[in-house]
């Protein structure tokens, strides 16, 4: 038969009212002295990890940033000083992270070698919030697909604005304050937008703001998810939620750090694959508007004109008929039938049918039946 380890027991301060105090001290003074000095004591410890998570979360996300800045240094070529002046800057963002890392254990140490007290084990651990069963009609539930899309599209109609204030929150105390004053919020309506809007921000190049968005998205994830391994309605579940998150245990936070992290990922994944699908679109929109207006030749009029010398452009531009006569008797005659025949096989210039052969022995020697039609376009425009 195994026995009871009672030596967690052991390190409690004991209470106050258990200790002998001399006749001549006021015992009730005493104790309200011992309990502020605990009292003052716990809440430098939470300052602490309340500077440290901020601290870390920073430095984290300043890694991350300068991470993606060198890959996207390197994939554009840029030069060696500047890839290795951000490469400095990463070093050196490993090593703080490192140094964090040490601290975070420093803490989770300090935090297990802490006396219980009075204080400490009369937790609400036990607490929670009665809420009536959960009927809202904006909620999501086991409804079909269609009716479910029709919900999102309601609630965030309706309830928007409340959802983006949520999402700019920095502070879990701020957060956890508006959701108490909002709780219909709480649901997988509110994280399904935020997954949305930080797809949208990331495709804009929004990236700061997105990171922002992605911890309040968690933050309702994790939240759901708690409520759904307690069996209980999400909102009766946001104060615990919180408590947990303040108490900043290295275990849990570790696993929302790494889920954040993992969801951005994912979020920078959609954001590419959505500007590819734009990229394709456009490329298939473009395509087929130069497959659309392709002369009687199979020639784009567009990459035609483009490749025509100024002098003929403008010709085209102003559609000014004499210049191009005039322009035409400057060139030679290959270059002149090369360029009207392009023109032509574009649908740029229309021949008439009545061209007159007016640089007859013109031709270049060697030239057969294909160069007679240039020439009859080069004829026909000179002799417009």
């Amino acid at each position: 038969m195994s026995r009871l380890d009672y030596s967690k027991w052991d390190h409690i301060e004991v209470s106050d009212d258990e200790d002998d105090t001399h006749p001549n001290v006021d015992t009730p003074s005493l104790f309200r002295w011992r309990h502020q000095a605990r009292v003052d004591r716990m809440e430098q410890t939470e300052a602490e990890k309340e500077q440290f998570n901020k601290g870390k979360t920073e430095n984290l996300d300043k890694l991350q940033h300068t991470k993606e800045k060198l890959k996207k240094l390197k994939e554009d070529g840029a030069s060696e000083s500047d890839i290795a002046e951000v490469a400095g800057e990463l070093k050196k963002l490993e090593a703080d992270h490192e140094k964090w890392r040490q601290k975070e254990d420093e803490l989770a140490k300090k935090e297990r070698l802490t006396p219980w007290n009075v204080d400490t084990l009369s937790h609400d651990g036990f607490q929670k919030t009665v809420i009536n069963k959960y009927e809202d009609e904006e909620a999501p539930g086991t409804v079909s697909d269609e009716q479910d899309l029709e919900r999102q599209k309601k609630f965030v109609d309706k309830h928007e604005k409340q959802i983006k204030k949520f999402g700019m929150y920095k502070r879990l105390e701020d957060s956890q304050q508006f959701l108490v004053e909002n709780p219909h919020l709480t649901c997988e309506y509110t994280a399904n937008y935020l997954v949305i809007w930080c797809i949208d921000l990331e495709e804009e190049g929004k990236s700061s703001l997105m990171h922002q968005i992605a911890h309040q998205c968690i933050t309702m994830q994790f939240l759901l998810e708690l409520a759904r391994n307690l069996k209980e309605d999400p909102r009766a579940c946001i104060r615990p939620f919180f408590t947990k998150m303040k108490k900043a245990e290295v275990q849990y936070q570790a696993a929302f750090e790494d889920e954040l992290e993992a969801f951005k990922g994912r979020v920078r994944e959609r954001a590419e694959a959505r500007k590819e699908r734009v990229r394709e679109e456009l490329a298939k929109q473009e395509e087929e508007e130069r497959k659309a207006r392709l002369g009687p030749g199979g020639l784009d009029p567009v990459e035609v004109m483009e490749s025509l010398p100024e002098t003929l452009q403008k010709c085209f531009e102003t559609q000014d008929i004499p210049l191009l006569q005039e322009t035409l008797k400057t060139m030679s005659l290959e270059d002149a039938k090369f360029y009207m025949d392009q023109c032509a096989k574009s649908g740029l210039w229309v021949p008439s049918a009545e061209a007159k052969p007016i640089l007859e022995g013109k031709e270049l020697e060697g030239e057969g039946d294909e160069d007679e039609g240039e020439e009859e376009i080069y004829e026909d425009a000179v002799d417009h």
